[in-house]
């Protein structure tokens, strides 16, 4: 068989793939054992008294060329990975890592087959779906003045939105362990993650020891579906905007998306009015 030298080796086969996946899981694995970052572990049942953003999402999308089963496997996989994430302490200083607070995910554990992103395509994986979990805490840490340390972007577009558009509705990636969703409490006070299910949403606050001197939202500028060759994107810039919480001014005004996303649902759900040339 000849090698294609325009292909990554992961490209190259699924085997090649899981050489290279592994290869990165250890190279991971080594970084945190020399870093001298300190990751939170801490938990607590008792709650914080401020809340510093509250955020939710749907467990389940149902529509048109949506595997009903991956979504409702998908719930199951975030209800165990909410269970490890519940009440987090993170102190002044410390790092949060999805992955060292999650664990990695298995059958053994009790995950199942989800929707994951490889090589750019949906396609069935053991604890697939938490991207939705580690979205809602991107956009908790967003409404808030900790530093985001580690991000890794996919498609903003995985399904159709429902209802009035949210920026930053998907598109956060995590994939055991090297893709992680990292943050640092810069701030001089204790901060709390609370994350738990009813039966059809995922719920999450960030909560802090006391109320922040700014508060924070996002703005979308832009947003519209563009054609691209024979694929459609979803194009915005989302910018996070900090406020005096006592005056109302715009403190700070940063982009933190320059969303340009492949649409991965059907194309006759995409809203006409919002395709630009």
């Amino acid at each position: 068989m000849l090698w294609n030298k325009d292909k990554l080796f992961c490209e190259i086969n699924p085997t090649c793939y899981a050489i290279s996946e592994q290869k990165e899981i250890c190279r991971r694995h080594i970084s945190d054992f020399m870093s001298k970052d300190k990751f939170a572990s801490a938990h607590s049942k008792r709650k914080l008294p401020n809340v510093v953003s509250a955020q939710s999402s749907h467990l389940i999308k149902r529509g048109k060329g949506i595997d009903i089963r991956l979504q409702v496997n998908k719930a199951v996989n975030i209800r165990l990975a909410c269970k490890k994430l519940n009440g987090l302490i993170i102190h002044p200083g410390e790092s949060f890592s999805f992955w060292r607070t999650v664990g990695k995910t298995s059958k053994r554990r009790g995950y199942k087959d989800g929707r994951v992103i490889v090589g750019g395509k949906l396609q069935p994986g053991i604890g697939g779906g938490l991207c939705n979990l580690s979205n809602t805490l991107h956009r908790l840490i967003l409404h808030s003045p900790l530093e985001v340390t580690e991000f890794h972007s996919h498609s903003d577009a995985l399904a159709p939105d429902e209802g009035t558009r949210v920026p930053f509705s998907s598109g956060t990636s995590v994939s055991y362990n090297y893709i992680d969703y990292r943050f640092r409490n810069n701030t001089d006070q204790n901060v709390q993650l609370l994350l738990w299910c009813d039966k059809d949403n995922l719920f999450g606050e960030l909560r802090s020891e006391r109320e922040f001197p700014n508060s924070y939202e996002l703005e979308e500028e832009g947003h519209c579906f563009r054609k691209e060759g024979d694929k459609f994107y979803r194009v915005s810039k989302i910018y996070k905007v900090a406020h005096d919480r006592i005056t109302g001014n715009v403190i700070k005004r940063d982009l933190v998306l320059d969303n340009h996303s492949e649409v991965m649902f059907d194309y006759d759900l995409i809203p006409k009015e919002l395709i630009k040339n």
